[in-house]
């Protein structure tokens, strides 16, 4: 998986308040910055740093859309990790994912549109991500995806635009990024039905991503934005991720009950269990 290569710790020596290069110079200085920060970004995203996170985001093709929002908490070491996973438009319609620290499973809790999978509220499954970091979690994975696409763009198409430090030592970039790479990274999965209506005329536009890193060059924010038409559709990306304060013990829930969850135990069981949500959702 391609991850991160974004902005270096240098950025943050430009005076502070002053625009680092514009217009055309930007392409150049940017481009630099975002290939010497691969490892910046990668040293973060591979840790267990406690932080709270918000991603809000909408996809829509023509009159089709998915608006959700993921809050992410991951808290002490080793971490543990909260994502919840809420529709924007139907309150019933949510999945939250907690895996408490050093558990050997990490439990699912169902919302109601997703009730027919278990007879409990809650199910849980062997927890096999291990030592992996934050990209294979799913409260870092969007940002790790929207990254990844950052990085192709400006590694293939000079995607890179401006840089500005800001008063308070941190530095705002902004970019372009095609959507064949957002595809190529699956920041947002489309359905056959919308993806084979895609074309490439369509993937060599581009989205806006604005990303902004703080005075010790840790990511705080990252936007994606834009909407390409193409061949008599449109289709429109709004994705924001953000950090949202200091987690906290409040933040996470208690390990359920026994009684209210389903154990998926082996790999068939879980293949099984994705299966059928994936029915729910295609509906």
């Amino acid at each position: 998986m391609a991850c991160v290569a974004l902005v270096t710790t240098a950025c943050g020596s430009a005076k502070a308040g002053t625009p680092v290069p514009n217009g055309d110079e930007a392409a150049t200085y940017v481009s630099t910055k975002f290939a010497k920060t691969l490892e910046t970004l990668s040293k973060q995203l591979g840790g267990n740093d406690s932080r709270k996170s918000v991603l809000d985001i909408f996809a829509r093709f023509d009159a089709r859309k998915m608006n959700a929002t993921h809050t992410a908490v991951q808290l002490g070491h080793p971490p543990a990790r909260l994502v919840k996973n809420h529709s924007n438009t139907d309150s019933n319609e949510y999945l939250d994912t907690f895996h408490p620290a050093n558990s050997p499973v990490e439990y699912m809790l169902l919302g109601p549109v997703y009730a027919s999978l278990a007879p409990t509220p809650w199910v849980s499954m062997p927890y096999t991500a291990g030592d992996l970091n934050e990209c294979f979690w799913g409260g870092g994975q969007d940002v790790c995806k929207m990254l990844g696409a950052v990085s192709d763009s400006v590694d293939q198409n000079k995607g890179a635009k401006t840089a500005n430090s800001r008063a308070d030592g941190s530095v705002e970039l902004t970019a372009d990024v095609t959507l064949a790479a957002f595809l190529d990274n699956r920041v947002v999965v489309f359905p056959d039905s919308i993806a084979n209506q895609i074309t490439d005329a369509m993937k060599k536009q581009t989205l806006r991503a604005r990303i902004v890193l703080d005075a010790r060059s840790k990511l705080t924010e990252l936007e994606m934005s834009g909407k390409i038409p193409g061949d008599g559709h449109e289709l429109e990306i709004e994705m924001h991720y953000r950090l949202d304060g200091t987690p906290t013990d409040n933040d996470l829930p208690k390990v359920p009950d026994p009684a209210q969850v389903t154990a998926l135990t082996d790999s068939a069981a879980v293949r099984d269990f994705y299966a059928r949500m994936g029915e729910i959702q295609g509906r």
